[in-house]
C-alpha cells in the first residue's frame, strides 16, 4: 500500500483512491429460499478457503475497481 498508484483506466489520477476491504464471511444457504442458514467455520473441510485479494482499489476520479497490483504496475510504467 506504500507504492505509488496510477489509475489503469483514466491514466491521470495519482492521488484519489478508495480502498475497499473484502471481508470473508463463509455461510451456508438454504437451497430453496436463499436464506442464510448458518455461518460456516473456516476449519470445515468442505468449505473452500478464500484466496482472493484482501482489498481492492477504486479510482476516486473515474470509479474503476481493480486489484492493487494493476494500479501499482500502471504507475511503474509511466
Amino acid at each position: 500500500m506504500s507504492d505509488p498508484y496510477l489509475c489503469p483506466a483514466c491514466g491521470t489520477n495519482r492521488s484519489r483512491f478508495n480502498l475497499i476491504q473484502q471481508v470473508v464471511q463463509p455461510v451456508k444457504k438454504d437451497a430453496q429460499t436463499g436464506d442464510v442458514v448458518s455461518e460456516v467455520s473456516l476449519s470445515d473441510p468442505l468449505q473452500f478457503k478464500y484466496k482472493g485479494d484482501p482489498y481492492r482499489v477504486q479510482c476516486g476520479i473515474c470509479g474503476v475497481i481493480e486489484s492493487e497490483e494493476q494500479f501499482i504496475r500502471q504507475a511503474q510504467r509511466s
